[in-house]
């Protein structure tokens, strides 16, 4: 169904574009009182790509109306790595309404892109008394490539039926990415949690594609559909159409810098799944290399260079917000440990990164620790030696000295360098991507503006409620939008290589800067 004649001869194709969306965006595609997820997938194999079919929560696949596919424009762009970057590369988009046969188109050139691979399409459905919206279809389209060359720049456009992007008046809607590299060289990656849709947001945007960043680590709360946060589906204010907004503003990013989230009690959408991530996995097509892809599709782990990644799911562990607590049945904290100690062993690994949700360390006046992840995963952070763990949750800056057994193991100043194989563990909390920020109850300590305080009154979530407790390990506290960005330098077998790690503001202004130093293998 296309736009009704007598409207159509007065207007512009752009305006028949925006009236087929607004109209079959919002009307119901199917009836119902239940929320239901289902995929449409299609698979075909080309010398040095594939697109393969993930398997989604459900297949309850809704009857969707089409239209003339020239009215429909591919949008929310955004990239993540399988689980080997060198090689593996997904590519997902949304379009407003169903389309027929959805493609990508790839190559080494803009003007030579006669690789075309199908894509899969999940279709989500949220009905009317879900939230705030009404009946809300939406379409998520992924293609995952394998087979990739390391370090290779490559074109492609994203397109279906009556939309081709190897059409001349449409190859401004092209995109790259760069595959990793096959051996150690330096590169920066940037991180942040909790961003919403927000003009900060999009200014946090917009400095980390100035970074020129390898890719992007997102701890956790990532658009707030559901800004109740508590993983039940009594949370009030869902609106399932708050992700359009967010995927359409982090596009200008994300179609370029693979973007690689962990989840935070923000994305547990009760209503899609028992464990909260049904909308998530319609979404995201992230590395299926963790312990349980049933009950935490957010879990994963990759490897660039000489840097281990490892995406961790803390509403697992979670006292303070419980929907999901113990959802693995230990097996996200014996999965860990397994990949703490392979990739200690590795003498392809110097680094080891990880990053999730719930802090570990923060004197935040509103959810500050949780001793959940002290409980459980501290212990193998020290055991291990990591390196650097990034966190979101509290809105705002902060990082710690370098800690161990709970306790300061060596104060660390702005400027100065953590050796974790003798000193212990660093951790950030960069959850100031753009919501509104929360407070601290000691002074601000930053870069230009250092006000060093012996202790500071705070808190831990624990089993039965909050703990009060006073520590020594607040070294930054910075209260405004901010992310982080981290260079790693590899080293020779034997010399040093580095993190360097900065927070910087939305301003562009470094508030804080140290290095994790580590003898290459």
């Amino acid at each position: 169904m296309g736009v009704p004649e007598r409207l159509a001869e007065r207007m512009s194709m752009a305006e028949q574009h925006e009236y087929l969306r607004a109209r079959f965006s919002r009307r119901t595609m199917i009836r119902g009182g239940a929320v239901t997820l289902g995929a449409v997938a299609g698979g075909a194999f080309v010398p040095g790509a594939t697109a393969q079919a993930a398997v989604p929560t459900a297949r309850t696949a809704p009857a969707a109306e089409t239209v003339d596919g020239a009215f429909v424009a591919p949008f929310g762009r955004h990239l993540a790595y399988g689980a080997d970057p060198r090689t593996e590369m997904t590519v997902s988009w949304q379009v407003p309404v169903a389309v027929k046969k959805p493609f990508i188109r790839i190559g080494a050139h803009p003007t030579d892109l006669s690789r075309k691979i199908d894509a899969e399409v999940r279709t989500l459905f949220t009905p009317a008394g879900v939230g705030a919206s009404g009946n809300h279809t939406q379409y998520y389209v992924h293609a995952e490539l394998t087979h990739l060359r390391p370090g290779r720049t490559y074109y492609y456009g994203v397109g279906h039926q009556g939309f081709d992007p190897a059409e001349p008046h449409l190859l401004g809607t092209l995109g790259t990415f760069t595959t990793a590299p096959a051996y150690k060289a330096p590169f920066t990656f940037t991180a942040f949690g909790d961003e919403g849709v927000s003009y900060h947001g999009l200014a946090n945007n917009s400095l980390l594609l100035g970074q020129n960043p390898a890719f992007h680590l997102h701890a956790g709360d990532i658009a707030y559909a559901d800004p109740s946060g508590s993983g039940q589906t009594s949370d009030t204010g869902f609106d399932s159409r708050i992700w359009d907004q967010f995927l359409a503003q982090t596009e200008s990013v994300a179609k370029s810098v693979p973007w690689m989230p962990a989840y935070g009690n923000h994305d547990m959408e009760a209503w899609y799944s028992p464990n909260g991530y049904g909308g998530e996995e319609a979404r995201w097509n992230l590395p299926g290399n963790g312990p349980d892809k049933k009950n935490l599709p957010g879990v994963y782990t990759f490897v660039y260079g000489n840097t281990a990644v490892i995406s961790l799911d803390a509403n697992d562990i979670s006292f303070e917000i419980p929907a999901n607590l113990g959802i693995s049945g230990g097996t996200q904290t014996k999965w860990l440990e397994a990949q703490l100690k392979k990739y200690r062993a590795s003498h392809d690994v110097d680094f080891i990164v990880v990053f999730f949700h719930h802090c570990a360390y923060c004197t935040s006046t509103s959810h500050a620790s949780e001793g959940g992840v002290r409980q459980e995963w501290v212990p193998l952070f020290e055991k291990y030696t990591v390196d650097l763990v990034i966190n979101g949750h509290n809105h705002q800056y902060e990082r710690t000295d370098v800690i161990k057994g709970n306790k300061v193991a060596k104060k660390l100043p702005i400027g100065g360098t953590a050796y974790p194989e003798t000193d212990g563990v660093v951790y950030v909390t960069a959850g100031a991507a753009g919501r509104s920020l929360y407070a601290f109850s000691a002074p601000l300590s930053y870069e230009g503006n250092e006000q060093d305080v012996d202790s500071v009154a705070s808190f831990v979530n624990v089993k039965g409620g909050k703990q009060n407790e006073t520590v020594a390990w607040s070294r930054v506290r910075y209260l405004d939008y901010s992310f982080l960005r981290v260079d790693v330098t590899p080293a020779p077998k034997g010399r040093t290589a580095t993190l360097k790690v900065r927070g910087i503001a939305e301003s562009g202004e470094q508030v804080d800067h140290f290095t994790v130093a580590r003898r290459a293998k």
